[in-house]
């Protein structure tokens, strides 16, 4: 039996960990979607008919995790909070949240069907457009969904992109994202997790939380800030090789001294790597 080296076009694929995820069975809406039309951006965006469960599960998850927030949240993501005008009776239209962001930073929402490839997703970032869903979770899964929805994307995500440094690095990572490797694709997916979904920052004498996976769901508050997660400086070479996965609560976090070293620091790293 001779044994023959596997050329490089046969190697197998890098996954993301959405992609392991959808491909080791645990929920099919981990699985990226392409956009095969341009979505409706801004003013474009029609709200669908939400029925009157929909609105108290956005009531519930709502008022649970404002309750949660005090002293934990970051004063960034309270203050976007205001500024979206966010309330818990009823779901806020996209369009309507498009417009206050405008204002605050220029960004836009694009309304989309689900978790997106990375290529669209990274696309629309570059130009300043959060992509958004518009369908919210079953009441049975008020306390856990790995796919995203709209409370995650509106709850979570949103207020932080009020923020001028913030938005800005958001912008710069889907420039940065376009223009890598497949291998440093990986490595920015990591970067939004660490970063984005799952980022912590120092304020008042302490850590709080900005990140949207922590922000929207009640077990990551409780557990971010707690003594069972190992918290390391932001360093984007530590946080590249830094594998995880997105059903479990996540034991190792990354803090930040500000939002512009966030900002600051991601560009130094990307002139490093010529992604930027």
């Amino acid at each position: 039996m001779t044994l023959t080296a596997t050329s490089e076009s046969e190697a197998p694929p890098i996954l993301t960990a959405y992609e392991k995820a959808a491909s080791e069975g645990i929920d099919p809406r981990c699985i990226p979607q392409h956009l095969e039309i341009p979505p409706p951006i801004g003013q474009d965006i029609f709200a669908p008919s939400y029925t009157d469960a929909e609105h108290r599960i956005w009531q519930h998850l709502f008022e649970r995790q404002m309750a949660l927030l005090p002293g934990r949240a970051s004063r960034a993501y309270l203050e976007g909070v205001a500024v979206l005008g966010f309330h818990a009776q009823q779901l806020p239209p996209l369009r309507d949240l498009s417009e206050k962001l405008f204002a605050a930073t220029g960004w836009q929402i694009a309304r989309i069907p689900g978790l997106l490839h990375p290529t669209d997703f990274f696309e629309l970032l570059s130009r300043r457009i959060f992509p958004c869903t518009d369908y919210i979770r079953k009441a049975s899964e008020l306390d856990y969904t790995p796919a995203p929805d709209c409370f995650h994307d509106i709850f979570g995500h949103l207020p932080m992109i009020t923020n001028p440094h913030f938005a800005n690095f958001y912008q710069d990572f889907g420039r940065a994202a376009l223009r890598a490797t497949p291998e440093q694709q990986v490595g920015l997916e990591r970067l939004h997790w660490f970063c984005v979904e799952f980022g912590l920052v120092q304020e008042d004498g302490g850590r709080r939380i900005f990140g949207a996976g922590v922000l929207s769901s009640k077990e990551e508050v409780l557990h971010a800030l707690s003594d069972e997660v190992l918290v390391l400086d932001f360093d984007p070479d530590r946080i590249v090789a830094q594998d995880y996965q997105v059903w479990h609560l996540q034991n190792t976090l990354f803090t930040h001294a500000s939002y512009a070293a966030l900002e600051a620091g991601f560009r130094r790293w990307c002139s490093s790597q010529n992604l930027l």
